[in-house]
């Protein structure tokens, strides 16, 4: 790190958390690009999000960082999460169906995010990657030749292509105001204690993680709202001493109401102190300062997260974060930049047509969009289901507040999309959507009319196929699908990934990144461009059988029992954009 700042690069990167040091070292590590990352903070420094989905694990065994954030000591190992919203808590170990089938636990960590995002930026300068840290950008402007980047001490850098993952302050590329991705808009406050004790000596049959001693996060309900309670190894006076992060989140208009504001230390102890199941932990509990945290308005969205004309893309919080219910915004971070890597490194390879570099940046931006969206029906389907268990419950009487989200088509496309299912919570946690609220109802907005079984279906006229290259968003390595669609890998793939999860770094090469290189694709869509309406279909979804099919001319009743699930979900895609028509 104490190079001078250079006058041209490749890619420049604004911000060295988690995203942009992920996609800086996987760059370095992967191609001769030249490379800058500028963080306008000084490492170590304090942040949120603190405890992290296991999808993280494998981005950053990727990029090379995971042995060196294992060989530290600012971590605890962490197996899923307990849940309370009633009477008896919910539990979800990560991948638990599949862990049953082969007995490797699948992991996520909490950390202390200071040392963790120290370890994560050293290792991007040590792979080669031009690190300037207490460096702000100060503007982003692009031309037909490249960017020009200039930073707050007038400094003027020239470069391909800018990545934005500065967080949820900036818009310096996409300038553009950010718009909600949630119905509930929440403050998270909280504070780090002594003397906590681990979620997993609760008592109860309930209790999965107590056997082994394996560590959940904790999310206990309360009437106004949740709370989290997660261990984090942190270096206090001199010594290292395990805390426990307890925070709040609710919504903002609670603050105002007597004996609920609690950015007041007192009031937040009172109540954290009287949480089901969280009092029985926290009893002897004191906090580290005197000063409470809270962090506000976070569940925003920027309109597009990348522009192939303009040469910018956003990753991480810069493009969107949801809510901290499912400890996600790392993971889904992380794997952005995994995303953006593999997008960056072939665009600037010359080895794509411009049409495919093209197909690619329209991936990365409809796929993360839908990705967002997606998971915000899922939050906010939670949080209906939370205030439903409690009628006096601040989301139960913000439910009725205001309409569901105005979810746009690519995320009804993604609810059919094999890549996000409606499955898309038991990626997260092991818990599947139940019940009436925001998820549902657009899940079956998302649903096509019912089709004759003994109609014709067959591409609409003037529909045109194109073979080109696809990005598999999000493309988590790892990771191996719900029901029904495990049911389409063979047994070897699964053998594979219960191998690598036993040592994610000496079996790194057990498996594949389903995003490491461009993959085979067909895009469907009208020879007009009518409506800007095409749908992409992998080749691993059994697109070009499919489309056989249809060019053919077939019945719903000729395909029973022919169609794999992902190749049932693809047509419902196709019918629903009317790219796909039934003829008596």
């Amino acid at each position: 790190m104490g190079r001078e700042v250079g006058s041209e690069y490749d890619v420049v990167i604004m911000g060295g958390g988690p995203a942009g040091s992920t996609l800086g070292a996987l760059l370095a590590r992967r191609t001769t690009l030249r490379v800058a990352i500028f963080e306008k903070e000084e490492m170590p420094r304090e942040h949120i999000g603190e405890s992290f989905a296991h999808q993280m694990i494998p981005a950053i065994e990727q990029s090379g960082a995971l042995e060196k954030v294992l060989a530290s000591k600012c971590w605890v190992k962490k197996y899923g999460g307990v849940f309370n919203w009633g009477e008896v808590p919910m539990v979800a170990f990560f991948d638990h169906r599949n862990y049953l089938g082969d007995g490797v636990p699948r992991f996520a960590m909490h950390v202390n995010r200071a040392e963790f995002d120290e370890i994560l930026l050293d290792h991007a300068a040590d792979s080669g990657v031009d690190v300037f840290e207490q460096t702000s950008v100060g503007q982003f402007e692009s031309d037909a030749d490249g960017c020009t980047v200039t930073l707050k001490d007038g400094t003027v850098v020239r470069s391909k292509y800018f990545v934005d993952a500065s967080g949820r302050r900036n818009s310096i590329a996409a300038k553009q105001k950010r718009e909600w991705l949630s119905s509930y808009r929440n403050i998270a406050i909280w504070q780090h204690f002594l003397g906590g004790e681990p979620v997993q000596d609760l008592p109860g049959d309930w209790n999965i993680f107590r056997e082994k001693n394996q560590s959940p996060i904790g999310c206990f309900a309360f009437q106004n709202g949740w709370c989290w309670y997660i261990p984090v190894p942190k270096v206090i006076d001199g010594e290292r001493k395990l805390t426990h992060s307890i925070g709040i989140v609710t919504i903002p208009e609670i603050l105002k109401q007597k004996g609920s504001d609690f950015t007041d230390q007192q009031t937040f102890i009172e109540t954290v102190r009287q949480v089901p199941y969280l009092k029985d932990l926290i009893g002897n509990a004191e906090p580290i300062d005197d000063k409470m945290l809270t962090a506000t308005n976070y569940s925003m969205i920027n309109g597009h997260f990348s522009d192939y004309d303009d040469r910018w893309l956003l990753v991480g919080d810069s493009a969107y974060f949801v809510d901290p219910l499912f400890s996600s915004g790392v993971a889904f971070a992380t794997n952005q930049a995994v995303n953006a890597a593999m997008l960056l490194e072939h665009t600037l390879s010359g080895e794509l047509d411009e049409q495919s570099r093209r197909d690619l940046w329209r991936d990365y931006d409809e796929g993360w969009h839908g990705m967002a969206e997606t998971f915000a029906l899922s939050i906010d389907q939670w949080y209906h289901a939370l205030g439903k268990q409690d009628p006096e419950s601040v989301y139960w009487r913000h439910r009725g507040s205001g309409p569901d989200l105005d979810i746009q088509e690519r995320t009804f496309d993604v609810l059919l999309n094999t890549s996000v299912t409606p499955n898309l919570m038991q990626l997260i946690t092991g818990a599947p959507m139940r019940g009436e609220g925001p998820f549902t109802r657009a899940n079956d907005r998302a649903e096509p009319a019912p089709i004759d079984p003994d109609a014709t279906l067959s591409l609409a006229p003037g529909v045109a196929v194109r073979e080109t290259v696809g990005l598999d968003v999000p493309g988590f390595k790892g990771h191996l699908p719900p029901p029904p669609f495990d049911d389409e890998l063979d047994e070897s793939t699964k053998a594979g990934i219960a191998t690598y999860w036993a040592d994610p770094v000496a079996n790194r090469d057990a498996i594949d990144s389903p995003v490491a290189r461009p993959v085979p694709a067909h895009r469907i869509g009208f020879a007009d461009g009518a409506g800007d309406v095409e749908i992409r279909g992998l080749a691993r979804e059994g697109t070009a059988e499919l489309l056989g099919y249809l060019e053919a001319g077939v019945t719903i009743r000729k395909l029973e029992g022919q169609l794999t699930a992902a190749q049932q979900q693809l047509l419902k895609r196709l019918v629903r954009a009317e790219l796909v028509v039934a003829a008596a």
